[in-house]
């Protein structure tokens, strides 16, 4: 990724104090600190890198309000949060390498009754907007994306490659669904009757809030009847599970392999880390943490860290752990009393 700024103006971007370094420093790269070069911006976001920084060969980098030391010859910026302070430079100038140009790709299929403003919009090879569609302004639909009948995509919007939005669906503004992302597919519903499972009509929706980013082949699953909603804000990692009609909070964070079972509530602010399990029709209040590899099995109040399974506070999750640990010597003891 290159480009071209000077050092006033990257502290200006990310609202820094400059604590050394020529105002007019030419930067024209960004790099972690053990791979910088003398034109580089880079930083200092954790602790444990702290040598790195010392001997960096960065031009620049973004410290914490408080650090003054460093290598000579790195200018050096004061800000708040350096991990976020970087994110706001790569988004900066992400955007500026890859301008946003409409165009509609001649192998893509818009149809003619979708509503859109064709000179607005980015349409990839082999996208499909299928009849009744609607499709916000500055909005991107990647290669072999599919929205569906009577679905609707909000402005400026990036439907990456192969994503598939089922018919009906609703993704709000400035959504970000990465490849292979399904939204809308049949919730898992089956009645058992007469020796075999009979398929239950889906007939709902799945609603994306404003400022939604859904991973990489992560599905979520369309509503039996209503929504399944996903929340303004809230950011779910690839390769997650989301059941017909759950509702999820605003801002909440979803880890890479969990699954949610369908009817299941989360409020706003809830963290979820990976490979978490939660059965269906329970509901998690908000700013509830669950940590890896937690099995929900009931509600779950807000505020509260979750570990084990079935998940439980995590303070009483470390006592019965260091239970068992203790077990192989409470044996032993046990074994010595009865040859006595």
């Amino acid at each position: 990724m290159a480009f071209a700024l000077k050092l006033s103006e990257l502290a200006q971007w990310v609202d820094g104090d400059i604590i050394r370094g020529e105002l007019d420093l030419p930067l024209t790269g960004i790099s972690a600190l053990d791979a910088a070069g003398p034109h580089d911006v880079s930083f200092l976001g954790n602790v444990k890198y702290h040598e790195q920084f010392l001997v960096t060969q960065a031009a620049v980098v973004l410290v914490p309000r408080g650090v003054t030391d460093g290598p000579s010859t790195a200018a050096l910026i004061a800000v708040d949060n350096p991990s976020l302070a970087f994110a706001v430079v790569v988004r900066h100038f992400a955007s500026a390498t890859k301008a946003f140009t409409p165009a509609i790709h001649p192998r893509a299929f818009v149809d003619p009754s979708a509503v859109l403003d064709l000179s607005k919009i980015k349409v990839d090879a082999g996208a499909v907007i299928m009849a009744g569609a609607t499709v916000g302004d500055g909005s991107e639909i990647g290669p072999n994306a599919v929205v569906s009948e009577d679905a609707v995509i909000g402005q400026d919007c990036r439907i990456k490659a192969n994503v598939t939005v089922c018919e009906r669906c609703v993704v709000g503004d400035r959504v970000i669904l990465q490849p292979g992302a399904v939204i809308g597919s049949d919730g898992y519903g089956y009645e058992f009757s007469n020796g075999c499972h009979v398929k239950i009509d889906q007939v709902g929706i799945v609603e994306l809030g404003d400022d939604v980013e859904i991973g990489a082949n992560t599905t979520i699953d369309r509503a039996r009847f209503g929504k399944t909603v996903i929340g303004e804000g809230s950011k779910i990692d690839n390769l997650v599970q989301i059941g017909h009609n759950c509702v999820i909070g605003k801002h909440c964070l979803i880890i890479s392999l969990t699954g949610i079972s369908g009817s299941t509530r989360l409020g706003d602010y809830v963290t979820v880390a990976g490979q978490v399990g939660i059965v269906g029709h329970v509901t998690i209040g908000s700013k509830a943490i669950l940590t890896a590899r937690a099995g929900v099995t009931g509600d779950l109040a807000g505020g509260e860290i979750y570990a084990g399974n079935p998940a439980q506070l995590m303070r009483d999750e470390m006592k019965s752990r260091a239970h068992i640990r203790r077990l192989p010597k409470l044996m032993a003891r046990v074994k010595g009393l009865e040859d006595a």
